[in-house]
């Protein structure tokens, strides 16, 4: 069982930055790649980034591209979510994700990601 806790949700105004962390424990973090998913009010969770476990590679979804970045450290078993550029439709609740098999790289499905941390919530303000 892997244990993951978020931080560095807030409020902002629109075009200000944001940086989320993710601490992870309980599997081998190096092994298995991170995801970050949201979930606005009354909406499903989607995708947002997800970097692999060994190459670093990152996939954006198409609404953050450009604007956010994905990154992780194995030596202290994090992983970040530097934000820029926010606007009002990037409010939600920000979840990080661990996928069910190690030594693989899930794309944007929810359903390959087995482990969730409690969220923390991003407000921006127009």
């Amino acid at each position: 069982q892997v244990q993951l806790a978020e931080s560095g949700g807030g409020l902002v105004q629109a075009g200000a930055s944001l940086k989320l962390s993710c601490a992870a424990s309980g599997r081998t973090f190096s092994t298995y790649a991170m995801g970050w998913f949201r979930q606005a009010a009354g909406k499903e969770r989607e995708f947002v980034a997800r970097i692999t476990w060994r190459s670093g590679s990152t996939l954006y979804a198409n609404s953050v591209k450009g604007r956010f970045t994905i990154s992780r450290d194995n030596a202290k078993n994090t992983v970040s979510l530097q934000m820029n550029n926010l606007k009002p439709e990037d409010t939600a609740v920000y979840y990080c994700a661990v996928p069910r098999f190690q030594f693989t790289d899930p794309a944007m499905d929810v359903g390959q990601y087995d482990s969730w941390g409690q969220g923390t919530q991003v407000t921006v303000s127009s």
